[in-house]
């Protein structure tokens, strides 16, 4: 028998008070039972956004489905936007936005870089017709995290344009302010910081993206936000809802403000902090910048001479614990350990400790021992 620890940054955990949750019986989805259980969901919601000025959806979808529903909503055909990325998640708003019919520039950055205000504030003065900026907070693909709240500052200077917040894994892991840091529109997915399976993605929409949403021209219907807001209004949904994921959410919901979002996030880079502490205390070189690392994700460099997709594979069949490796051009060449949702410190151990003995295994010169020690002096405060 081998106990498996999913240790990825999404599919995340899940605690076993929101699986026993969805295992309840059925119930419909046009009923008070259900009603109050969207109620429930769109309160929780606001808290963890930290927003009271903006409406939140609720998709049964991924959160692709929230980042094309910004799109849809936001825009027309020609509209001029600005994309920042720099991973493999801000490349997929690229694809969308150019699907749509938007006129589209790219601010490129490599994987180890992060985005700088000071090149959206500058193509926004000489482009002032953009109608939007999109830029992913918390890059699952390189571990960089973005600072949103700098964009946020820069973009409401311009009235017609919203800025639009991939935080799918952020939310839960960073602080992500929406409301004091004028954040339009900011999206997560159930699989990660929420606790949950994948299914449902959640989007925060302010008084700002609710005027762009009014003059958007593009195609929609399943992800058509004034359908949702309708029928939130009367804490219902449009279509059929992912009935049993919404009452895990509203119980992971419950958990996330005992704890408190202030605690949840300094947990979140308590978990960070140890994770590479003893990463480097085995002689591994860190993949995201000192400048920009998040709290969601760990990203690595495989040693030189070392088999990347060896070492993730080795970890999950031979010490059960699954982490996720490197994506596009870094297959191989680096891989990630999540800590974002449903971790605790032991979770770090264990995780390190399957690493050293992967790492013995390949060949990889380091004291035994080390990286635990190092993990362990951070988790306990020294």
């Amino acid at each position: 028998m081998q106990k498996r620890y999913l240790m990825t940054p999404g599919p995340t955990p899940v605690p076993s008070e929101v699986l026993l949750a969805q295992a309840r019986p059925m119930i419909h989805h046009r009923t008070p039972d259900f009603e109050a259980v969207v109620r429930e969901c769109v309160e929780g919601l606001k808290y963890v956004f930290e927003t009271e000025a903006s409406d939140v959806l609720i998709f049964a979808s991924s959160g692709t489905g929230a980042m094309e529903s910004s799109i849809v909503n936001c825009f027309s055909a020609g509209d001029e936007v600005l994309i920042c990325h720099n991973g493999k998640f801000g490349q997929r708003m690229q694809h969308i936005a150019t699907a749509y019919g938007l006129s589209v520039t790219t601010l490129e950055y490599g994987w180890q870089q992060v985005v700088r205000p000071e090149d959206v504030q500058a193509h926004l003065r000489q482009h002032p017709a953009a109608r939007g900026v999109i830029v992913t907070q918390s890059e699952t693909s390189s571990g960089v995290l973005n600072d949103v709240q700098a964009l946020g500052a820069i973009v409401a200077e311009y009235p017609d344009c919203v800025l639009i917040v991939d935080s799918i894994t952020g939310i839960g892991a960073v602080a992500c302010k929406t409301d004091a840091w004028g954040l339009d529109v900011v999206m997560t997915g159930s699989q990660k910081g929420l606790m949950l399976p994948p299914g449902l993605a959640a989007i925060t929409v302010s008084p700002k993206a609710w005027k762009a949403c009014e003059r958007s021209t593009l195609p929609k219907f399943y992800f058509d936000w004034k359908q949702y807001q309708k029928s939130l209004s009367k804490d219902t949904t449009p279509f059929t809802p992912a009935v049993s994921l919404m009452i895990g959410l509203a119980e992971s919901l419950k958990l996330m403000r005992e704890e408190g979002i202030e605690n949840i996030i300094a947990r979140h880079a308590r978990l960070a902090l140890a994770t590479r502490a003893g990463c480097e205390a085995l002689g591994l070189v860190l993949f995201a910048p000192p400048s920009g690392r998040g709290n969601a994700v760990t990203p690595v460099w495989v040693p030189e001479g070392l088999d990347g997709k060896k070492l993730v594979s080795i970890m999950k069949n031979r010490h059960g614990v699954t982490i996720a490796g490197g994506q596009d051009d870094y297959t191989g060449r680096i891989f990630r350990i999540g800590h974002l949702g449903y971790f605790g410190d032991f979770d770090i151990i264990t995780t390190l400790a399957a690493l050293e003995m992967t790492l013995a295994e390949l060949g990889h010169d380091f004291e035994p021992g080390s990286g635990i020690r190092a993990a362990e002096a951070v988790l306990m405060g020294a």
